[in-house]
């Protein structure tokens, strides 16, 4: 299989959680501050996704995580090992094997509810489209994640496959569409200050 190809699928599997924030991030950021729909609100809003994804990325994946490895390994149980320091107490041994198995457990927790958020928030959409959707967008819902769950028993290959080109359709359709909206609106580039 081809460089092409595998980034292609890496596209599909891991990014398609960041790829389908644009979803519901938004509304979410608004609504639960119970805030108004104004150009401040949307620009601080913008603002903060901006440089969170920046920083997160720049910092924590980019000169953290890529660099550190245990003995070509990686993954929190990983980072973990490698903090351990050689002369370590029990009770410092066994804090640090906690903090590990919490940052572990969030990960768990994360990869159970990203895919039900990201498919909920989808589905919800056609809600915009006409209320006439409301009732079905739960077992809708439902549907697609047993979907999804029956396809991944294949194999992350065969998610990507099917995703990748997907992930590319959707981030085309989000630049093309940002980018219309900067030109139509180019304030909008002042979050970035």
């Amino acid at each position: 299989m081809g460089a092409g190809a595998l980034a292609l699928g890496a596209l599909g599997v891991v990014f398609g959680d960041i790829g389908t924030s644009p979803l519901y991030a938004f509304r979410e950021a608004i609504e639960h501050q119970h805030l108004d729909v104004t150009r401040t609100n949307s620009m601080g809003v913008a603002s903060i996704a901006f440089w969170a994804l920046i920083v997160i990325i720049s910092v924590k994946y980019i000169a953290v995580v890529m660099k550190a490895q245990n003995h070509g390994e990686g993954g929190i149980l990983a980072l973990t090992a490698l903090i351990m320091p050689k002369s370590a107490t029990t009770r410092t041994t066994g804090g640090l094997v906690m903090l590990g198995l919490f940052g572990t457990a969030l990960l768990y927790g994360d990869g159970l509810i990203t895919p039900a958020i990201s498919v909920l928030s989808a589905v919800e959409g056609f809600q915009v489209a006409s209320s006439a959707f409301e009732p079905v967008v739960i077992p809708l819902t439902c549907v697609i994640l047993v979907a999804l769950f029956l396809v991944q028993r294949r194999g992350t290959g065969a998610i990507g496959k099917v995703f990748g080109p997907m992930m590319v359709v959707w981030f085309t359709v989000l630049g093309v569409l940002g980018l219309s909206q900067i030109v139509e609106e180019p304030g909008v580039l002042a979050a970035v200050n």
